[in-house]
């Protein structure tokens, strides 16, 4: 029975005691983990930093390493904690503290310095209209630490679902919930990161915020047998939706390159003009602009096109000239194309190139007659 008894109390102690052994075991594991993994520390450019070496006690002592290399920036040490005056952007980097005498590693920090962010721009745009919109964002001033966004849309008094733009980092695209609605919109962004955050909030009307991509596809042609005439031509944006239920009305404008101002005319739906006061063999610019017929605001200006209108091409008489030839054999012409009459020139100089032979011998002839004479002349 006395056995029975003390078997359970040592079977109790035992349980303890390794309790007590894996508690120990994994404080040991935690401190041994948290010297290899660097932890993040976040501060203010130009504010006082103080970064502790671990868990170690006020009175240890240790030395500091950034980057591999001793600490060399203005700094003082005390116990186990580095402090830092008025850091800088150059003091962000990988610190590393040992403790002496045997330069045992106790904690590793990965210092970020930085800013607090300030309100973002907000802009908000239709160029989908009616399906939906998006809004865009951006911090004038930059953080120099990691920066997110939190976005919130609110309308008729109830939050709208927000989807994350795949393309653009900052941007996010909102559905219409209903189309010509008389409630305004409320979009809310706010900008967080270690050291705090600042929001911003716009509204604006549905109407307001439409404004289509540039047109497509811009071309400019010259029409023949017409100096002064252009012909354009370009296609709506891919993005508008519904072009039958909500069309567009087109802008053009253009101008010679030797001048800077614009000519404009304003068309309803057409996807063409021709352009009749150009001025005759002028190169010229042209740009399309393009708005919903009823509500919004113009797009950007198309891709600039240039062109020129026809010119007429001058027909230029020359004088011919003989060319000598070469001795080779000429190619039989067609029996089709058309014979170029020969020059007289031409054909005198072949004459000669004949009979030659024949008037060189008549000269030779008369020489020879002009000698007998004169030797008979003497001896009379």
């Amino acid at each position: 029975m006395t056995l029975l008894c003390v078997c359970p109390q040592m079977a109790n102690l035992v349980t303890s005691l390794c309790c007590v052994v894996l508690a120990a075991v994994v404080v040991a594991y935690a401190q041994r983990r948290s010297q290899l993994v660097a932890r993040n520390q976040y501060e203010r450019i130009g504010s006082d930093v103080t970064m502790q070496c671990g868990f170690l006690d006020n009175d240890a002592s240790v030395s500091w390493k950034v980057n591999g290399t001793d600490v060399k920036d203005h700094h003082r040490l005390e116990g186990p904690r580095l402090i830092l005056s008025g850091v800088a952007l150059g003091h962000s980097g990988l610190y590393s503290c040992f403790q002496n005498p045997h330069g045992e590693r106790r904690d590793t920090i990965y210092l970020h310095i930085g800013l607090i962010p300030r309100e973002p721009t907000v802009t908000c745009r239709s160029n989908t209209y009616p399906k939906g919109f998006y809004c865009s964002w951006h911090q004038v001033h930059p953080t120099y630490i990691p920066t997110t966004f939190e976005v919130d849309v609110q309308h008729n008094q109830r939050s709208l679902e927000v989807q994350k733009d795949p393309d653009h980092k900052n941007r996010c695209r909102v559905r219409f919930p209903e189309v010509f609605s008389s409630f305004p919109y409320t979009v809310n962004v706010t900008a967080v990161n270690a050291l705090g955050k600042a929001s911003n909030t716009i509204s604006f009307e549905e109407s307001s915020i439409v404004k289509p991509d540039p047109p497509e596809r811009v071309t400019a042609t010259p029409i023949r047998f017409n100096a002064r005439r252009l012909e354009v031509s370009w296609q709506s944006p891919a993005t508008w939706p519904d072009i039958d239920n909500f069309p567009l009305k087109y802008f053009l404008r253009y101008r010679p390159l030797i001048k800077e101002q614009w000519q404009h005319v304003e068309l309803s739906d057409s996807t063409s003009h021709i352009i009749t006061d150009a001025y005759a063999g002028k190169e010229y610019i042209i740009q399309v602009a393009a708005k919903d017929t009823e509500i919004g605001t113009w797009s950007d200006w198309s891709v600039a096109v240039h062109a020129t209108p026809w010119i007429e091409e001058q027909i230029t008489s020359t004088t011919e000239v003989d060319i000598p030839t070469e001795t080779k054999t000429s190619p039989i012409p067609s029996s089709n194309a058309p014979q170029k009459a020969e020059r007289p020139v031409g054909r005198a100089a072949r004459l000669l190139t004949f009979f030659s032979p024949l008037l060189l011998g008549m000269l030779l002839l008369c020489m020879c007659w002009i000698v007998l004479t004169k030797e008979r002349w003497v001896r009379c």
